[in-house]
């Protein structure tokens, strides 16, 4: 029995009617977490230059598809071995799935209410691994970090409510108790 290819076009169709029944982002992350299983692997999408990476910044982000008001962004994100993100929130909702190799998040727990500009106190919550298949949701204020401690290269499909340099993110570092803006260089 053949099995059918999940691609890219009908994803963004079924994103599309996701987000026009609800405007929920934990309703909207329920239907859209087995549909992005199912995109991630069937792979259809995926070409060679997804796998690039700004060594500056030591992950690639490349745009598949994002609406002309900057929502419904999706992107194919690869990552250098042994690089990574700092811990970061993304303004939006989200969706993370392993496409080709694994990627380790590390959650973080705010502890200060975010009064003070530029100054955030952070401390581990908890982590997972996340591999082909798998499939890690996020609020719009959730913060993780991630890294690739591979050898090679690895591969993961974002969804985001909102393109990430559109929305009011950040980034932390936990040692220095610092929250600046985080933007990313999309190829």
């Amino acid at each position: 029995m053949a099995t059918m290819t999940y691609t890219l076009s009908q994803f963004v169709e079924d994103l599309k009617a996701i987000t026009t029944e609800t405007t929920r982002h934990g309703a909207i992350i329920d239907r859209v977490h087995p549909l992005a299983r199912q995109l991630a692997l069937s792979k259809g999408w995926l070409e060679p230059l997804h796998y690039e990476c700004d060594t500056k910044q030591g992950f690639g982000v490349h745009l598949l598809h994002e609406e002309p008001d900057h929502t419904l962004a999706v992107f194919a994100v690869a990552w250098l071995p042994g690089r990574g993100a700092p811990p970061h929130n993304h303004g939006t909702w989200g969706i993370v799935a392993g496409v080709d190799g694994p990627e380790r998040n590390v959650y973080w727990k705010r502890l200060d209410d975010g009064a003070r500009p530029g100054y955030a106190k952070l401390e581990r919550a908890g982590e997972e691994v996340i591999g082909p298949g798998e499939v890690a949701a996020f609020l719009p204020d959730a913060i993780h970090s991630v890294v690739n401690e591979t050898d090679k290269i690895t591969l993961s499909l974002h969804v985001y409510g909102k393109h990430i340099n559109s929305t009011e993110r950040s980034q932390f570092d936990p040692e220095k108790n610092i929250e600046a803006p985080f933007k990313v260089t999309v190829q």
